[in-house]
């Protein structure tokens, strides 16, 4: 009895070699500089904030290198996974323009020649690997029980030695081939394992694209590579799919270089060549002084449909994680400001070692200073596209008059230093809502804030009657076919000649001798057409709204305050 006898008893059905499978997945056509990347991300969930910080980052290497970038399915953990998750992932990717060249699409659509791309269906392939491995006495089924196998922990532990499945422990690694042979044929249950040749005394050197030169502990571990349930472990199928699917650079998060020896003696021991690792800091949280890995169970921001949900601009959100990629991103940014965030050339010499802090403040900053330098065509656009998805009636709103709500946006937009009034497209309708007349006459004006400011901390009542006053001499001299600045010398004049001064000297030291300042008037302004004292430009909201809108307004007001 040999190896083979037993490799073709587990595997009856697989008559293809590992050289049948090397000429149907042949070296890609691609220049030498060329990388050949992947995101694989298993259907278990939501896309996670630092898997879509991978692909991104994985995806831009496969383009400004003139290569390929793909997407396969890892969905051997059946226990697991969500239905219908896959799809999705591949769906969010596409809203942050990560776009494979070829891969899995969805459930029922793939493109590309290296094929099929969800491991559930790729079991030909290692299949015929793992026979392979068996017949050269590398690979070899284990019968080990769960008592078995917590009887050698219980050994290991009190011996204090390093736990797993190796060496002396590996109990079934040198089970007669007889034996073993005619347990599967009486239908004992079994798993297949790697024969490992390591020895975890020994180190060997390793080159990774960020970190540079390491030395890790040599691999003893006899892992599982087929379990009872007839799927690959991870180990396992993902050396397969990156050797036939001709991956260059695995780019992957730090958790997995403690499985690097695992990785590379399998690679060495199949004669595959050795793709380049890139492993990634994990993006991290301090959370009440201590930092750690951001979480899908804690963070809101950990998902990224949460960022979706609440409208952050996705070049604004993508533009937060290249300053997280490269060190020298924000410094390329301030001298590049008209160009696109795809003209700058990532680079894994500039990427940090330590795990990034993730940091929301900043992600609104980059969005505010994006939004506000978008055409407001585009940005009236992009805001109906996310309205249409979350926010229905905004939508609605939106799309019974483009023209308006674009309008509204356009305020103080087209200048050298546009207003920043806007981090993600939720923020806008609270802030400019009131310009639509059935949200105005919805607000409540029953109780009118007429205080203004003594100083930084005090306060005082400007009287109704003043208020109303000022409001009825407003309307009379009311004139915006005229330039801002003529307007607000228009309206600065009536305020002052009811004892609002613009000499905030004066006011500071004389508070009483003035029922407020220039600036206090516009307040009441703002007050009688917005329902509020913080607006966007008042000017040209007026001009917006036009005379007639503005003349109802204020006169809903000043009725108002008469009673």
């Amino acid at each position: 009895m040999t190896n083979k006898d037993l490799a073709d008893l587990i595997f009856p059905n697989i008559k293809s070699t590992i050289k049948d499978l090397e000429e149907r997945y042949p070296e890609r056509n691609l220049n030498p500089n060329a990388m050949v990347t992947r995101f694989a991300p298993s259907p278990t969930g939501f896309l996670h904030t630092g898997s879509l910080f991978t692909s991104l980052v994985s995806y831009r290497f496969a383009k400004q290198s003139g290569g390929v970038f793909y997407i396969r399915l890892e969905d051997t953990d059946t226990k697991r996974e969500i239905e219908g998750s896959g799809a999705e992932l591949v769906k969010q990717l596409k809203v942050f323009g990560v776009i494979p060249d070829e891969g899995y699409i969805s459930d029922t659509e793939e493109k590309g020649s290296y094929g099929p791309y969800k491991q559930s269906n790729r079991s030909e392939i290692y299949n015929t690997v793992i026979k392979y491995l068996i017949e050269i006495g590398r690979a070899y089924p284990c019968f080990a029980t769960s008592e078995e196998l917590a009887k050698l922990r219980e050994e290991q532990t009190a011996r204090k030695e390093i736990p797993g499945y190796y060496g002396k422990y590996a109990i079934y690694r040198d089970y007669p081939i007889d034996e073993a042979y005619n347990r599967i044929k009486n239908g004992d249950p079994y798993i297949i394992r790697f024969k490992s040749m390591g020895n975890h005394n020994n180190k060997i050197a390793f080159h990774d694209e960020i970190r540079g030169d390491l030395e890790l502990t040599e691999n003893d571990q006899d892992i599982v590579i087929l379990k009872g349930d007839g799927l690959p472990t991870y180990h396992f199928a993902h050396l397969c799919d990156d050797h036939f699917m001709h991956t260059t650079v695995v780019t992957r998060g730090e958790e997995w270089l403690p499985s690097l020896p695992i990785h590379l003696e399998l690679f060495d021991t199949l004669g595959f060549k050795r793709p380049r690792y890139a492993h990634f800091p994990v993006i991290m949280k301090v959370d009440n002084g201590v930092r750690r890995k951001l979480s899908k169970r804690k963070d809101n921001e950990a998902a990224v449909e949460f960022f979706l949900k609440s409208g952050y601009p996705k070049y604004g959100f993508i533009e937060y994680l290249l300053t997280i990629a490269n060190s020298n991103y924000e410094e390329w940014r301030d001298q590049n400001k008209d160009k696109s965030y795809n003209d700058f050339m990532l680079s894994f010499e500039k990427m940090s070692l330590d795990g990034a802090l993730f940091d929301l403040e900043k992600v609104e900053s980059i969005s505010k200073e994006r939004m506000a330098y978008r055409k407001a065509s585009v940005l009236a656009d992009e805001v109906l596209d996310w309205a249409s998805i979350y926010e229905p009636e905004f939508a609605n709103r939106i799309s019974r008059n483009k023209e308006f709500f674009t309008s509204i946006l356009n305020i103080e937009r087209e200048k050298e230093n546009p207003r920043k009034d806007y981090a993600k497209y939720s923020d806008i309708y609270p802030i400019i809502s009131f310009m639509y007349s059935d949200v105005y006459d919805s607000i409540d004006k029953s109780s009118l804030d007429l205080t203004v400011k003594v100083g930084k901390k005090d306060t005082k009542e400007v009287s109704k009657a003043v208020v109303v006053e000022f409001l009825k001499k407003y309307m009379e001299n009311y004139n915006l076919d005229v330039t801002e600045e003529e307007w607000f010398e228009n309206m600065k004049q009536i305020a002052e000649s009811m004892k609002f001064t613009s000499d905030r000297k004066a006011y500071k030291e004389n508070p009483d001798e003035y029922y407020g300042q220039v600036g206090d008037a516009a307040g009441f302004i703002r007050l009688a057409i917005a329902g509020r004292k913080s607006t966007p430009n008042i000017y040209y909201v007026q001009k917006i709204l036009g005379y007639d809108e503005v003349l109802r307004r204020v006169n809903v007001t000043i009725d108002i305050l008469s009673k």
